[in-house]
């Protein structure tokens, strides 16, 4: 018997807003936010997302709606989902969640996607400090490849996934976060603050005070952005309350690893065609309790076996040396962010500016490793580069510099060094012809602010 077509438990018309929606979406964990269908496990459902931001980002040449977007009403998520067994009892508090992932993708006729930088002042990024000003590249699909009118010279394939994949918080746990997020914040250290409490208000007001922000991936999921979350793959979520109530959302075309430029993935609207089972008492059998309670848990992740594989990469290395020549103890943040800057001032010498770089590794299918953290004071970590998704050369072989699609045997001089010599200075600057033509293609681009 053929398999049956998903049954479809959350429709987007994703020229409506997201509280025009047949079915209500949700911004917010709380687990007093009522379900909007019950899925039985074992069936095959289908759920449909607008993008994290609802709409607000347009496929145009202006990054206005970066600079002003209010991140407040962040992320819209479809759910919740009640998840019942085959005798129609929902799963209980203590149970684990099974959620697979069957299929996936763009949703059809909304093809495209962007990547972007906050401003300093709303929302800001990994490189802040850096790059301060709302920039955006916008991304349009070819199958599996994604490509860029503000980013030329770069095809690669996506791995698309969605961001968040939850379960809601019971009070216990919810309460749990608020004090331990209140702490952090009365401490100046940065963080999202959470909602105050306010008692004696009615009950939409209640979970709307009470409520958790969906930014941070927790003990429930949620924002866990892990980029190998595709097809095939299983997440294994703990079970809080009555039914579950399972909401994913924040759907990625692409990402590499950290989005470091916080709007970092390809963004977009999509849809994900799930099954779910219940494992009885799994949280207590599968998972371990990492805090003083037994709530105090973290989600397991199969990865399935579909992803790009490419054959050359291109590596950098960061330690926990900051910009200042500060050292920090085993800090693998500081060295992360060192690679990543390595890797930005690094390609920009082959024709790109350093945001263009900057939207790029937040984004394409680069791999970011901690590949040190016991030797003190240096955590060390790497990000990896796929070559092939460039179709210009922008690597070293031996003594070998290669430029565009021309190459000159030198030995590694520094840049400055390589610029004193003209030719070499020349080779630099050029690139294939889609570089060729950048200034034309991408003056408008570069004029409205989008890059």
């Amino acid at each position: 018997m053929a398999p049956l077509t998903p049954r479809l438990v959350v429709p987007i018309d994703v020229k409506k807003q997201p509280w025009e929606q047949k079915v209500p979406l949700h911004n917010r964990w709380h687990p007093d936010i009522p379900p909007v269908a019950d899925v039985t496990e074992g069936e095959l459902f289908r759920v449909e997302m607008v993008d994290w931001t609802g709409g607000r980002v347009k496929d145009d040449d202006s990054a206005d709606d970066i600079k002003f977007l209010d991140l407040t009403i962040t992320h819209y998520l479809s759910g919740p989902l009640r998840i019942v067994d085959s005798e129609g009892i929902p799963a209980s508090p203590g149970d684990l969640l099974a959620v697979e992932i069957c299929n996936l993708g763009p949703l059809p006729g909304d093809e495209w996607g962007y990547t972007a930088i906050f401003e300093r002042e709303n929302g800001g990024g990994f490189l802040t400090d850096h790059f301060p000003r709302a920039r955006k590249a916008i991304w349009y699909f070819e199958g599996i490849y994604a490509y860029s009118p503000q980013i030329p010279g770069v095809r690669f394939p996506g791995l698309t996934h969605p961001g968040i994949v939850g379960t809601a918080p019971s009070v216990e746990l919810l309460n749990i976060w608020n004090e331990r997020e209140k702490r952090l914040a009365e401490t100046s250290q940065e963080t999202l603050k959470l909602c105050e409490v306010q008692e004696g208000t009615a009950k939409w007001h209640k979970i709307a005070n009470e409520a958790a922000r969906t930014i941070p991936g927790r003990e429930n999921g949620g924002n866990c952005d892990i980029k190998n979350l595709s097809r095939g793959s299983k997440v294994y979520l703990p079970v809080f309350v009555e039914g579950a109530n399972l909401s994913t959302g924040d759907m990625h075309f692409s990402q590499g690893d950290g989005e470091v430029s916080f709007c970092g993935a390809i963004e977009m609207s999509g849809f994900l065609e799930l099954k779910c089972e219940i494992i009885r008492g799994g949280m207590k059998d599968y998972l371990t309790p990492v805090g003083p309670t037994p709530l105090h848990v973290n989600p397991i992740f199969e990865i399935g076996p579909v992803e790009p594989r490419f054959s050359e990469w291109l590596v950098f290395e960061g330690i926990s040396v900051d910009e200042s020549g500060k050292q920090h103890f085993l800090d693998a943040s500081v060295a992360y962010k060192r690679a990543v800057l390595n890797a930005i001032e690094y390609l920009s010498r082959f024709g790109y500016s350093k945001e263009q770089v900057y939207l790029l590794l937040s984004c394409c299918p680069c791999e970011g490793r901690i590949s040190g953290i016991v030797d003190a004071p240096n955590a060390v970590a790497t990000l990896a580069i796929p070559i092939a998704i460039f179709n210009q050369v922008c690597c070293q072989y031996s003594n070998t510099i290669s430029v565009g699609y021309k190459a000159k045997t030198l030995e590694w001089e520094t840049r400055t060094e390589i610029e004193k010599t003209p030719r070499s200075s020349e080779m630099l600057k050029r690139g294939p012809p889609s570089f060729h033509s950048r200034p034309k293609r991408c003056e408008r681009a570069l004029r409205t602010n989008v890059m």
